[in-house]
């Protein structure tokens, strides 16, 4: 289990204590035995939807608990380095992205999103959890307020087939039409024509809303950001 997942359950353990039940006492209330409360509270079985429905509807918590592991269950399918860009993302007022490789994130489709997790050595669950959360990123794209984004993709990222499924890519491609006719939206493409290239190496940054400038890009397979503000001159 997640990091995450393991701070719900120590919220678990503590409710309980607090409510001075023994594991016995408190499966009896929320309609499971003491060994499989015991089991959860010891990370040996997940803490379930229903486990913590139960738990809510027994103590009348007002769903605290379903709604703490639902959003924060998300966490754990999200690499440490990228939480951090995700909100950036949300704050930026500017966008620019550079994508040698693979479409954006904020572009992709959820078939396309998918395609990409192939070979990863992910659950099922794992899966979805990771592409619902992608797709709950371009929430940004259609922003009552949205920021200005400028996506720039080298030319071959659009000519990579998606193996065994021919219909992934050509969904892709429309949905990148689709969404270049945003009037916030700009989307570049680098023509093979160009050849090798200074900058072939994913980039992004933005610009939040107090002006500084946020650069993210990997180096030796570690990701980093750098968040440089831009100093204004006083006046008088």
């Amino acid at each position: 289990m997640g990091l995450v997942t393991e701070y719900v359950l120590a919220e678990l353990r503590l409710f309980r204590t607090e409510q001075r039940l023994s594991q016995e006492d408190f499966g009896r209330k929320i309609g499971y035995s003491g060994s499989h409360v015991s089991s959860v509270e010891t990370s040996q079985r997940p803490p379930t939807d229903e486990y913590v429905q139960k738990i809510d509807d027994a103590f009348q918590t007002g769903g605290m608990f379903s709604r703490m592991l639902g959003k924060l269950a998300k966490l754990d399918s999200t690499p440490a380095w990228l939480r951090d860009w995700i909100e950036f993302e949300r704050l930026a007022r500017l966008l620019r992205w550079y994508e040698p490789a693979f479409i954006p994130g904020l572009l992709q489709t959820e078939s396309y999103a998918r395609a990409t997790m192939a070979g990863m050595h992910l659950t099922p669950a794992q899966i979805d959890q990771r592409a619902q959360s992608r797709l709950e990123r371009q929430t940004v794209l259609t922003a009552d307020d949205p920021a200005q984004f400028v996506f720039v993709i080298d030319a071959m990222v659009l000519r990579r087939p998606v193996r065994g499924e021919p219909g992934v890519m050509a969904q892709q491609l429309q949905h990148l039409a689709t969404v270049a006719e945003l009037p916030h939206v700009q989307l570049l493409v680098v023509p093979k024509e160009v050849g090798l290239y200074p900058g072939i190496v994913l980039v992004r940054d933005t610009k939040d809303r107090d002006g500084g400038t946020l650069s993210f890009t990997p180096a030796h397979w570690r990701a980093f950001v750098h968040l440089a503000r831009q100093q204004q001159p006083p006046t008088a």
